[in-house]
């Protein structure tokens, strides 16, 4: 593996304040949360929003908000059909990911990315897509960043991720990490490094010191350098995008 699977780390994090300006709409039977930008948009690209396990989630809605207000309509898949978990199921801490994990592997999830990005090239006329993922979602980001389907990436501490599925991208691949973080270690991140040395393609890993697993969705905004480092991983992807499309 180029990242462990989700476990107690991905069910961690902190609530984020705001309210949700984007659209919910159901496509193909999916829920499907859709930011459009207002005024100076990218009319033939777009983001392809693919979550951690909290699914559409506030802070995640949040998030694809911003995308938006940066020029890119964004779209973002409910890929546990209502099965995501929840923040009581995180607070709690009743939930035993691994067996939740089971109802939620490629066979189950492909199908909606798939979908996904078919509604948005044949109905919303996307040309380019640009695919952030945040832990869950990065895996699926690597696995469609080939064969046209995806055309440039990005990952915030990825869960689940494979060194097959890395070395088979064929588009740029950006990635933010985390100091403290047992699903992309130090050793995991390095040898991903090498993975992607051989791809031939752009790559770029960016590491934050004094941060843990899910600072780029779930940081506690009142840390000042938890605020900072969810900032610039932001920022991060979108020069990413703006580079590459």
């Amino acid at each position: 593996m180029a990242s462990n699977p989700p476990s107690s780390c991905c069910a961690t994090g902190f609530k984020h304040e705001g309210t949700p300006v984007g659209e919910l709409k159901t496509i193909d039977g999916v829920n499907t949360y859709i930011g459009t930008p207002k005024g100076n948009q990218k009319t033939d690209t777009a983001v392809l929003f693919l979550s951690d396990i909290f699914g559409l989630f506030n802070n995640n809605k949040l998030l694809v908000d911003e995308f938006a207000n940066n020029g890119y309509l964004t779209v973002l898949p409910d890929l546990f059909r209502g099965g995501q978990l929840t923040t009581d199921d995180m607070e709690s801490g009743r939930v035993n990911i691994g067996e939740w994990l089971k109802d939620y592997q490629p066979p189950n999830v492909d199908p909606i990315v798939a979908q996904t990005i078919k509604y948005m090239r044949e109905t919303l006329g996307v040309k380019k897509i640009a695919a952030v993922g945040y832990c869950f979602g990065a895996r699926y980001v690597t696995r469609f960043l080939k064969g046209g389907q995806i055309n440039v990436g990005y990952h915030a501490h990825p869960t689940g991720t494979t060194h097959e599925d890395l070395a088979a991208i064929e588009g740029p691949l950006s990635i933010s990490a985390a100091e403290i973080d047992q699903a992309f270690s130090p050793q995991l991140r390095h040898e991903s490094e090498i993975t992607l040395a051989k791809t031939g393609q752009a790559w770029q890993i960016n590491l934050f010191s004094g941060v843990k697993h899910g600072f780029a969705v779930r940081a506690d905004l009142s840390d000042p350098n938890q605020k900072w480092a969810k900032e610039q991983a932001f920022c991060q992807a979108i020069a990413w995008f703006n580079y590459h499309l």
